[in-house]
């Protein structure tokens, strides 16, 4: 929805295109959507349907707030070959996330080693932010400190300043306003991981804000 040149979200809006979110959390967004895109500079119909057409895929339309680490051995294998080669090896974290994410995420990403931080710091909020360098980097350009709060980064009040504030620190916002799905995916994701997925959410996204 388009009012007087400002592009509008509306729970209407989200109810359609996220069916399956909690309420409070499209409420959230909804609610706070106007002052989070003038405070990191979003504008138009076809920025927003970028930044909403990448959040929208990273978190399953509000369905997976939160990096699901509950894998099975074969599939921890399929995804960390350089770490699990052998059935032996991936056995012990089966079905086990928070030692599976200390296993995969500390020692990197500016987790510290013998600590908690892999599974403190692991995939949260609306685009999935990772690792304590992450949540210190959105600590620093939202001044809402993550890194002794993680859970902020899903609570209603936040959840969508985070997801901006990330989108703006991966330097997506340049060809989001170009466009450029591809480039957008490669700032934000470091690769093409799901480019069909999200160019199906932009269709959606374009449709609803008139792109």
């Amino acid at each position: 929805m388009i009012i007087e040149g400002q592009v509008m979200l509306t729970i209407q809006m989200m109810r359609r295109l996220w069916p399956h979110c909690p309420d409070e959390l499209r409420q959230g967004i909804v609610d706070t959507h106007v002052a989070v895109f003038h405070k990191y500079g979003l504008e138009g119909p076809t920025v927003l349907a970028q930044f909403m057409a990448q959040a929208s895929h990273e978190c399953g339309g509000g369905t997976e707030i939160i990096e699901n680490l509950s894998y099975s051995a074969p599939r921890m294998m399929q995804v960390w070959p350089s770490r699990f080669r052998s059935l032996a090896e991936a056995m012990p974290y089966a079905h086990k996330p928070q030692l599976l994410a200390n296993k995969v995420y500390n020692g990197r990403m500016g987790n510290r080693t013998g600590t908690n931080d892999g599974w403190n710091y692991r995939g949260r909020g609306m685009v999935q932010t990772t690792g304590r360098d992450g949540y210190m980097m959105l600590s620093g350009a939202t001044n809402i400190d993550f890194v002794s709060s993680p859970g902020f980064l899903i609570d209603p009040t936040y959840f969508l300043e985070c997801g901006v504030a990330d989108f703006i620190i991966c330097g997506c916002l340049p060809f989001a306003k170009q466009g450029d799905i591809v480039m957008v995916t490669k700032k934000l994701n470091g690769g093409l991981i799901g480019l069909a997925q999200r160019r199906a959410w932009l269709t959606k996204w374009k449709g609803e804000l008139h792109a």
